[in-house]
């Protein structure tokens, strides 16, 4: 991926083509690569973090406004640290000596073209897997471009309706995009594969879904497109409990307040109705703001 993409930029579904050499665009990101951590995580999904911890990158801006972003620092507010791809490239090779079970990069699109190349720098030596998390609002013509180089994707879905979208991320048009960008993944990895002696992850798809207050009959309709589009076994479902009313969520008084049991014990009953049992389920305790890691530069 050339990058002089960056110059008209259509990287993400919002399509803002801003010279992103000059100024930011919708993302709130220039053409300069910034991150804000880059450490070994305990808090993914089992099969990520395992014994040692995923190897994530948080990296600077998104392309989604979502109200109740609990990365709101460095998702909205520009907190992070100028890097080059070489030495992206040589984080990643830190990260694998310090144990990390895989790379992971949360929310990197805005930054594709570099990210790309420093994985190309870093390879052959990188030898585990790339996992790219993400909120799930990609276009599948710029997730083709990663076929070969990302092993795991690990993206949400949201929502179905377009209110709530539109509401709570700014992105009326969230669905189209994301249902069509996680066939594309799934499309990629194929079924879920793992290591025989660890269970760890090795290729495949997670889909994450939040809860949201207020938001069970959605999340419904959220399992009811993943039930419809993947046979059994062709994907994991990581149901989350975590929402908690960060930062702008009180503006919006009917989400500013964490989900009920009863509301996340709603959806996990119609996954199991749906058959969508292989996957995870977060306790209810998750629902904690010590679940965001300190954006301290670390590792950077």
């Amino acid at each position: 991926m050339n990058l002089s993409i960056y110059q008209h930029c259509v990287l993400c579904p919002r399509m803002c083509r801003t010279d992103r050499t000059t100024s930011p665009g919708y993302c709130g990101c220039t053409n300069e690569l910034k991150a804000a951590r880059a450490a070994l995580h305990p808090w993914e999904e089992p099969v990520l973090s395992g014994t040692n911890g995923s190897g994530t990158v948080f990296f600077t801006g998104c392309t989604l406004r979502c109200c109740f972003c609990q990365n709101y620092p460095i998702s909205s507010q520009g907190l992070g640290k100028a890097l080059s791809a070489a030495k992206l490239s040589q984080i990643f090779l830190r990260l694998q000596d310090q144990g990390a079970h895989n790379i992971n990069l949360v929310t990197p699109t805005q930054f594709l073209p570099h990210i790309l190349e420093a994985l190309e720098m870093a390879r052959p030596a990188l030898s585990i897997p790339v996992v790219y998390n993400c909120g799930g609002y990609e276009r599948p013509e710029i997730l083709r471009q990663l076929k070969g180089l990302v092993d795991i994707y690990l993206p949400d879905l949201k929502y179905v309706s377009s209110d709530l979208s539109k509401r709570y991320s700014g992105a009326e048009d969230y669905f189209t995009w994301a249902s069509a960008a996680i066939l594309e993944m799934a499309a990629q990895t194929g079924p879920p594969v793992f290591d025989e002696k660890t269970g760890l992850m090795k290729r495949g798809i997670i889909i994450r879904h939040m809860v949201l207050p207020g938001g069970k009959e959605d999340s419904f309709n959220v399992l009811g497109w993943i039930h419809d589009h993947f046979s059994p076994g062709s994907c994991l479902v990581s149901l989350m409990s975590q929402y908690t009313p960060f930062y702008r969520a009180a503006d919006y008084p009917e989400i500013n307040r964490r989900i009920t049991s009863y509301e996340y014990n709603k959806v996990i009953d119609e996954a199991i109705r749906l058959g969508l049992t292989q996957g995870f389920m977060q306790k209810k305790s998750s629902a904690r703001e010590e679940y965001t890691p300190p954006f301290n530069f670390e590792g950077l």
